[in-house]
């Protein structure tokens, strides 16, 4: 099994490119269920879960073809994805229960099949982030909804109908989903508290580029005037911020100056602006963000994670991780999910001092960080523990890293571009 090789000490300089999101890239790759032409998606990341995401549309019958599978710059792939006839609306329980996500087909084959039969996902390491609202939210458009056997059938037998959603709390994953479905429902949908995220924004974007009807992209509100059918479109992946916000707290660890080339400051706002406050400079230039902080101490700062365009709870263990080297008390509160502190026992063996009581996790900053043997946990989690290693003293050594190549493209290869002492071993 790989792990991951570090010794730390190194400071962080130069120019690490931003990947395409891999939040963005998998609704928008369920997006080529909705129609029969081909739906062109560039700069798509080269990530395990963008790669098990292929094998499950391809069990509906959608033909994908990829350009630049084999990066030889640190530049992201074109995928033609093309559903011409869905030939199976059944997503089965081995390939759901590896990604989450992959539920997320049950809008699209709703709307054009008018039926549909997925997998319940489960629970998952940092929660059990239940599918309620999803089915709620299509039975609102008219879908009979049942639980068969650990499978969500789902029957539009005259399609979908436009319908009035009121989700009662955010959430990215049933945002995805109803809007989805609705652009093929018949009449009018309003979705409120809808999630207000970069990759939902992202989606709609190509969504409209596909023909479809929607008003209030990027509010709470969207409203989507249903169509008989999309079309093909060609659409690029937003850089993903949370890739961003993770090699900006690298920078900052280390008292590196990085430019985080093609990065957007607009969607991660909160993130930076708390970066700001630990002493780092934030600017903003024409091809990206660049981070630096000299040799100052960094800051103590306390955070909640909020939907967006909040703190992201996606950053708050690579938040905790630079904290652990902060010169005073510092207070994180994660409240979008439970469970979401596994990593904290894995920071203390690098000698950090956290101690956790219920949402709140307070991190006492120490001077030094000694390297580790540690475990990845998830995906973001893991991650932090690289973030760690890259100022302990001596060698680290991350295991099951299977996780961070879920959602980080060729981490080892950008960071060591930029001076970190960093090797992929295998094996």
């Amino acid at each position: 099994m790989d792990r991951i090789r570090l010794v730390g000490g190194n400071t962080l300089r130069g120019e690490i490119p931003i990947s395409g999101a891999k939040n963005a890239a998998l609704p928008l790759m369920i997006a080529s269920l909705l129609t029969r032409e081909p739906l062109v998606l560039e700069n798509v990341p080269r990530l395990a879960d963008v790669n098990q995401l292929e094998k499950i549309l391809e069990n509906h019958g959608v033909d994908i073809a990829v350009h630049g599978r084999k990066p030889i710059q640190l530049e992201g792939q074109r995928m033609t994805l093309e559903a011409a006839e869905i030939v199976d609306t059944t997503a089965p329980y081995e390939l759901v229960s590896t990604m989450r996500a992959s539920f997320w087909v049950i809008g699209p084959l709703l709307a054009r099949a008018h039926e549909a039969r997925v997998s319940l996902p489960g629970g998952c390491a940092i929660g059990t982030r239940p599918v309620d609202l999803f089915l709620d939210g299509l039975r609102q458009l008219g879908a009979e909804i049942e639980i068969d056997e650990g499978y969500a059938v789902a029957r539009a037998p005259g399609g979908l109908r436009g319908g009035r959603v009121v989700f009662p709390k955010v959430t990215v994953g049933a945002t995805h989903v109803v809007m989805m479905a609705a652009t093929l429902a018949k009449g009018t949908t309003v979705i409120e508290n809808a999630a207000m995220e970069p990759e939902v924004t992202d989606l709609a974007e190509c969504l409209v580029k596909m023909g479809a009807k929607i008003d209030g992209i990027g509010t709470r509100t969207l409203t989507i005037e249903g169509v008989d059918e999309l079309h093909g479109a060609t659409h690029s992946v937003v850089p993903d911020r949370i890739e961003t916000g993770t090699y900006a707290m690298a920078a900052a660890m280390t008292g590196g100056d990085v430019l985080l080339r093609d990065a957007r400051a607009e969607h991660l706002r909160a993130a930076l602006d708390v970066l700001a406050r630990t002493g780092a400079d934030v600017t903003e230039e024409a091809s990206g963000v660049r981070i630096h902080r000299n040799g100052n101490g960094i800051q103590p700062v306390d955070v909640d994670t909020e939907p967006f365009p909040g703190f992201p709870t996606d950053l708050q263990a690579q938040f905790m991780a630079l904290m652990t080297r902060s010169t005073g008390v510092s207070h994180i509160r994660e409240t979008i999910f439970e469970n979401r502190y596994m990593h904290v026992a894995e920071l203390a063996r690098f000698g950090a001092d956290i101690k956790v009581d219920g949402q709140v996790a307070t991190v006492t900053g120490v001077p030094q960080l000694k390297g580790a043997q540690v475990m990845a946990t998830d995906l973001r989690a893991s991650v932090s523990l690289v973030i760690a290693g890259l100022v302990a003293s001596g060698e680290t050594t991350v295991n099951r890293i299977y996780h961070l190549d879920r959602g980080f493209e060729r981490l080892e290869d950008k960071l060591s571009a930029v001076g970190a002492e960093i090797e992929r071993v295998t094996g």
